[in-house]
Protein backbone atom coordinates (compact mmCIF):
# COMPACT_ATOMS: atom_id res chain seq x y z
CA UNK A 1 0.00 0.00 0.00
CA UNK A 2 1.21 3.23 -0.95
CA UNK A 3 1.90 5.55 2.46
CA UNK A 4 2.18 9.03 2.89
CA UNK A 5 4.17 9.13 6.45
CA UNK A 6 4.52 12.31 8.44
CA UNK A 7 6.58 12.20 11.63
CA UNK A 8 10.00 12.86 13.27
CA UNK A 9 12.83 11.78 15.25
CA UNK A 10 13.62 8.38 16.46
CA UNK A 11 10.18 7.58 16.37
CA UNK A 12 9.71 8.36 12.97
CA UNK A 13 12.16 6.71 11.62
CA UNK A 14 11.53 3.49 13.54
CA UNK A 15 8.02 3.81 11.69
CA UNK A 16 9.41 4.52 8.68
CA UNK A 17 11.84 1.23 8.54
CA UNK A 18 9.48 -0.58 9.99
CA UNK A 19 6.60 -0.07 7.44
CA UNK A 20 9.47 -0.94 4.48
CA UNK A 21 10.55 -3.92 6.29
CA UNK A 22 6.38 -4.94 6.29
CA UNK A 23 6.35 -4.28 2.63
CA UNK A 24 4.55 -1.46 2.15
CA UNK A 25 5.37 1.08 0.19
CA UNK A 26 6.50 4.78 1.68
CA UNK A 27 5.93 7.28 -1.07
CA UNK A 28 6.11 10.24 0.50
CA UNK A 29 7.83 11.43 3.88
CA UNK A 30 7.18 14.73 5.98
CA UNK A 31 9.57 15.59 8.75
CA UNK A 32 11.55 18.65 10.34
CA UNK A 33 14.52 18.66 8.30
CA UNK A 34 17.12 19.49 11.56
CA UNK A 35 20.50 20.97 10.32
CA UNK A 36 23.27 19.70 7.92
CA UNK A 37 25.14 18.81 10.28
CA UNK A 38 22.62 16.66 12.05
CA UNK A 39 19.31 16.28 10.37
CA UNK A 40 16.14 14.80 11.97
CA UNK A 41 16.53 10.84 11.84
CA UNK A 42 13.09 10.18 9.86
CA UNK A 43 14.14 12.93 7.39
CA UNK A 44 18.18 11.54 6.46
CA UNK A 45 16.80 7.71 6.73
CA UNK A 46 13.86 8.98 3.97
CA UNK A 47 16.75 11.12 2.30
CA UNK A 48 18.94 7.63 2.09
CA UNK A 49 16.03 5.68 0.61
CA UNK A 50 15.20 7.97 -2.14
CA UNK A 51 11.66 8.85 -0.64
CA UNK A 52 10.08 11.97 -1.85
CA UNK A 53 10.40 14.53 1.00
CA UNK A 54 8.42 17.57 2.45
CA UNK A 55 9.09 19.68 5.17
CA UNK A 56 6.08 19.57 7.71
CA UNK A 57 6.42 23.13 8.29
CA UNK A 58 5.88 24.00 4.84
CA UNK A 59 3.11 21.24 4.28
CA UNK A 60 0.29 24.39 4.01
CA UNK A 61 1.84 26.01 1.10
CA UNK A 62 0.10 25.63 -2.40
CA UNK A 63 2.78 24.37 -4.62
CA UNK A 64 4.42 22.01 -1.77
CA UNK A 65 0.19 20.67 -1.39
CA UNK A 66 0.09 19.94 -4.89
CA UNK A 67 3.79 18.18 -4.89
CA UNK A 68 2.63 15.71 -1.74
CA UNK A 69 -0.77 15.41 -3.58
CA UNK A 70 1.36 14.18 -6.45
CA UNK A 71 2.60 10.95 -4.95
CA UNK A 72 -1.01 9.68 -4.64
CA UNK A 73 -0.70 7.87 -1.41
CA UNK A 74 -3.92 5.59 -0.46
CA UNK A 75 -2.78 5.88 3.28
CA UNK A 76 -1.65 9.00 5.98
CA UNK A 77 0.20 7.41 8.55
CA UNK A 78 1.02 10.21 11.51
CA UNK A 79 3.77 9.41 14.03
CA UNK A 80 4.98 11.83 16.53
CA UNK A 81 3.50 15.14 14.65
CA UNK A 82 3.95 18.73 16.30
CA UNK A 83 2.83 21.12 13.68
CA UNK A 84 -0.83 21.75 13.00
CA UNK A 85 -1.48 20.40 9.47
CA UNK A 86 -4.19 21.41 6.73
CA UNK A 87 -7.09 19.34 6.74
CA UNK A 88 -6.14 19.01 2.60
CA UNK A 89 -2.94 17.13 4.00
CA UNK A 90 -5.32 15.24 6.07
CA UNK A 91 -7.74 14.25 3.74
CA UNK A 92 -5.44 13.65 0.46
CA UNK A 93 -4.78 9.92 0.94
CA UNK A 94 -7.45 7.77 -0.84
CA UNK A 95 -8.67 6.25 2.63
CA UNK A 96 -7.69 8.44 5.13
CA UNK A 97 -4.77 9.48 7.59
CA UNK A 98 -4.11 7.43 10.83
CA UNK A 99 -2.34 8.95 13.98
CA UNK A 100 -0.60 7.59 17.09
CA UNK A 101 -1.09 8.28 20.29
CA UNK A 102 0.63 7.93 23.34
CA UNK A 103 -2.77 7.01 25.95
CA UNK A 104 -6.16 5.59 25.68
CA UNK A 105 -8.35 7.97 23.95
CA UNK A 106 -10.30 9.36 24.91
CA UNK A 107 -8.38 10.30 28.10
CA UNK A 108 -5.64 12.32 28.12
CA UNK A 109 -6.36 14.06 24.58
CA UNK A 110 -3.42 16.88 23.84
CA UNK A 111 -0.04 17.30 23.24
CA UNK A 112 1.38 16.01 26.76
CA UNK A 113 -0.63 12.99 27.21
CA UNK A 114 2.36 11.15 29.33
CA UNK A 115 2.86 14.25 31.40
CA UNK A 116 -0.80 14.24 32.61
CA UNK A 117 -1.11 10.43 33.48
CA UNK A 118 1.98 10.73 35.12
CA UNK A 119 0.87 13.61 37.31
CA UNK A 120 -2.91 12.00 37.83
CA UNK A 121 -0.85 8.92 39.57
CA UNK A 122 -2.44 6.84 36.77
CA UNK A 123 -0.42 3.22 37.06
CA UNK A 124 -1.64 2.20 33.70
CA UNK A 125 -1.99 3.84 30.13
CA UNK A 126 -1.15 3.11 26.54
CA UNK A 127 -1.56 3.98 22.99
CA UNK A 128 -4.10 4.76 20.45
CA UNK A 129 -3.81 4.52 16.79
CA UNK A 130 -6.62 6.67 15.66
CA UNK A 131 -8.45 7.72 12.50
CA UNK A 132 -7.62 11.88 12.49
CA UNK A 133 -10.80 14.34 11.68
CA UNK A 134 -11.23 18.10 12.55
CA UNK A 135 -10.75 17.65 16.09
CA UNK A 136 -7.78 17.44 18.91
CA UNK A 137 -7.40 13.69 19.22
CA UNK A 138 -11.13 12.43 18.64
CA UNK A 139 -11.37 10.20 15.61
CA UNK A 140 -12.46 7.16 15.90
CA UNK A 141 -10.35 4.45 17.30
CA UNK A 142 -8.60 1.82 15.09
CA UNK A 143 -6.75 -0.40 17.62
CA UNK A 144 -5.76 0.16 21.60
CA UNK A 145 -2.81 -1.67 23.60
CA UNK A 146 -2.52 -0.64 27.42
CA UNK A 147 0.73 -0.53 29.36
CA UNK A 148 1.91 -0.02 33.27
CA UNK A 149 3.12 2.87 34.59
CA UNK A 150 5.77 1.76 37.09
CA UNK A 151 5.57 3.62 40.40
CA UNK A 152 9.17 5.37 39.56
CA UNK A 153 8.47 6.11 35.59
CA UNK A 154 9.02 9.30 33.86
CA UNK A 155 7.95 10.89 31.05
CA UNK A 156 11.15 9.68 29.30
CA UNK A 157 11.60 5.88 30.71
CA UNK A 158 7.12 5.36 30.04
CA UNK A 159 8.16 6.66 26.67
CA UNK A 160 10.94 5.06 25.70
CA UNK A 161 10.90 1.62 28.05
CA UNK A 162 7.19 1.14 27.54
CA UNK A 163 5.32 3.05 24.13
CA UNK A 164 7.87 3.75 21.87
CA UNK A 165 8.64 0.03 20.26
CA UNK A 166 4.65 -0.93 21.10
CA UNK A 167 3.90 2.29 19.29
CA UNK A 168 5.83 1.32 15.95
CA UNK A 169 4.31 -2.21 16.17
CA UNK A 170 0.81 -1.35 16.46
CA UNK A 171 1.17 1.67 13.58
CA UNK A 172 2.80 -1.48 11.14
CA UNK A 173 -0.34 -3.11 12.49
CA UNK A 174 -3.30 -0.58 11.65
CA UNK A 175 -1.39 0.16 8.50
CA UNK A 176 -1.81 -3.92 7.83
CA UNK A 177 -5.55 -3.86 8.92
CA UNK A 178 -6.27 -0.92 6.77
CA UNK A 179 -5.36 -2.99 4.08
CA UNK A 180 -6.61 -5.87 4.59
CA UNK A 181 -10.10 -3.84 5.02
CA UNK A 182 -10.51 -5.30 8.78
CA UNK A 183 -9.68 -1.95 10.06
CA UNK A 184 -12.32 -0.59 12.44
CA UNK A 185 -13.51 3.11 13.30
CA UNK A 186 -14.96 2.94 16.74
CA UNK A 187 -16.58 6.34 17.90
CA UNK A 188 -14.71 7.56 20.94
CA UNK A 189 -17.32 8.30 23.85
CA UNK A 190 -16.96 11.88 24.55
CA UNK A 191 -18.73 11.61 28.04
CA UNK A 192 -15.26 9.78 29.27
CA UNK A 193 -12.91 12.46 27.76
CA UNK A 194 -10.49 14.71 29.23
CA UNK A 195 -7.82 17.34 27.81
CA UNK A 196 -5.04 18.62 29.46
CA UNK A 197 -2.80 21.96 28.33
CA UNK A 198 0.63 21.47 27.10
CA UNK A 199 2.98 20.73 30.67
CA UNK A 200 4.85 24.26 30.82
CA UNK A 201 5.82 26.24 33.74
CA UNK A 202 2.24 27.67 34.21
CA UNK A 203 1.52 23.96 35.56
CA UNK A 204 4.60 22.89 36.65
CA UNK A 205 5.29 24.61 39.87
CA UNK A 206 6.17 22.26 43.51
CA UNK A 207 3.67 23.04 46.25
CA UNK A 208 5.27 21.96 48.95
CA UNK A 209 2.06 21.37 51.15
CA UNK A 210 0.65 18.83 49.06
CA UNK A 211 1.30 15.21 49.95
CA UNK A 212 4.30 13.60 49.09
CA UNK A 213 3.09 11.65 46.37
CA UNK A 214 1.50 14.43 44.47
CA UNK A 215 4.89 16.26 44.45
CA UNK A 216 6.78 13.25 43.21
CA UNK A 217 4.10 12.31 40.87
CA UNK A 218 4.57 16.02 39.22
CA UNK A 219 8.50 15.66 39.53
CA UNK A 220 8.12 12.39 37.46
CA UNK A 221 5.62 13.88 35.22
CA UNK A 222 7.59 16.94 34.81
CA UNK A 223 10.97 14.65 33.65
CA UNK A 224 12.54 15.16 31.10
CA UNK A 225 10.75 18.64 30.44
CA UNK A 226 9.67 20.83 31.34
CA UNK A 227 10.99 20.09 34.76
CA UNK A 228 9.28 20.50 38.25
CA UNK A 229 10.53 24.20 39.49
CA UNK A 230 10.60 25.64 43.22
CA UNK A 231 12.73 28.25 44.14
CA UNK A 232 15.82 28.86 46.08
CA UNK A 233 17.34 31.73 47.90
CA UNK A 234 14.93 33.19 45.28
CA UNK A 235 16.17 31.77 42.23
CA UNK A 236 14.49 29.05 40.45
CA UNK A 237 15.67 25.39 40.52
CA UNK A 238 14.49 22.91 38.38
CA UNK A 239 14.28 19.28 39.99
CA UNK A 240 14.49 16.19 37.20
CA UNK A 241 15.96 12.87 38.31
CA UNK A 242 14.53 11.76 42.00
CA UNK A 243 13.28 8.93 43.97
CA UNK A 244 10.90 9.00 47.09
CA UNK A 245 10.17 7.35 50.37
CA UNK A 246 7.41 7.47 52.66
CA UNK A 247 7.28 8.06 56.09
CA UNK A 248 7.50 11.44 58.27
CA UNK A 249 11.08 13.22 57.63
CA UNK A 250 10.68 15.05 60.80
CA UNK A 251 11.17 18.54 59.17
CA UNK A 252 8.65 20.64 57.45
CA UNK A 253 7.93 20.29 54.23
CA UNK A 254 10.69 21.50 51.70
CA UNK A 255 13.19 21.73 53.88
CA UNK A 256 17.06 19.97 53.22
CA UNK A 257 17.05 17.48 55.60
CA UNK A 258 20.65 15.93 54.11
CA UNK A 259 23.51 16.51 51.74
CA UNK A 260 24.86 12.97 50.83
CA UNK A 261 25.63 11.01 48.24
CA UNK A 262 25.72 13.08 45.19
CA UNK A 263 21.93 14.48 46.17
CA UNK A 264 19.73 16.22 48.49
CA UNK A 265 17.37 15.09 50.49
CA UNK A 266 14.12 17.41 50.82
CA UNK A 267 11.95 16.67 53.38
CA UNK A 268 7.93 15.65 51.99
CA UNK A 269 4.34 16.24 53.81
CA UNK A 270 4.59 12.17 54.66
CA UNK A 271 7.81 11.24 52.56
CA UNK A 272 11.57 12.60 51.55
CA UNK A 273 12.70 13.44 48.10
CA UNK A 274 15.46 12.36 46.93
CA UNK A 275 16.40 14.80 44.78
CA UNK A 276 19.54 13.50 42.38
CA UNK A 277 20.09 16.10 39.04
CA UNK A 278 18.42 19.14 38.85
CA UNK A 279 19.22 22.62 36.89
CA UNK A 280 19.72 26.07 38.64
CA UNK A 281 18.31 28.95 36.89
CA UNK A 282 20.21 29.58 33.62
CA UNK A 283 22.75 26.31 34.22
CA UNK A 284 22.75 23.23 32.92
CA UNK A 285 21.51 19.88 34.62
CA UNK A 286 23.84 18.84 36.95
CA UNK A 287 23.85 16.69 39.52
CA UNK A 288 22.41 17.68 42.62
CA UNK A 289 24.72 17.09 45.23
CA UNK A 290 27.07 18.92 43.25
CA UNK A 291 24.84 21.84 42.45
CA UNK A 292 24.66 22.06 46.51
CA UNK A 293 28.00 21.98 47.07
CA UNK A 294 28.44 24.81 45.27
CA UNK A 295 25.40 26.51 46.33
CA UNK A 296 26.82 26.24 49.65
CA UNK A 297 23.35 24.16 50.55
CA UNK A 298 22.74 22.66 54.56
CA UNK A 299 20.57 20.95 56.50
CA UNK A 300 17.75 22.98 57.56
CA UNK A 301 18.07 25.43 54.34
CA UNK A 302 14.55 25.91 52.49
CA UNK A 303 12.89 25.55 49.09
CA UNK A 304 10.34 27.47 48.48
CA UNK A 305 7.45 27.05 46.23
CA UNK A 306 7.64 27.02 42.57
CA UNK A 307 3.49 27.06 42.40
CA UNK A 308 3.37 30.69 43.71
CA UNK A 309 6.86 32.18 43.32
Amino acid sequence: MRIALIGQAAFGEAVFRALRDAGEEVVAASSVTGSPERPDPLWAAAAAAGVPLFPTGQLKRPEMLDAYAATKPDLGVMAFVTHILPQRVLDLPRLGTVQYHPSLLPKHRGINAMHWAIRAGETATGLTVFWVDAGIDTGPVLLQKQVAIGPDDTVGSLYFDRLFAPGVEALVEAVRLVRDGRAPRIPQDASQATYEPPADDANSGIDWALPARHVYNLIRGSNPTPGAHARFRGEQVRIFDARMTSGEPGAAAGTVIAVADGGIDIALAGGTLHAQRLQPAGGKKVPAGEWAVAAGVRAGDVFEDGARA
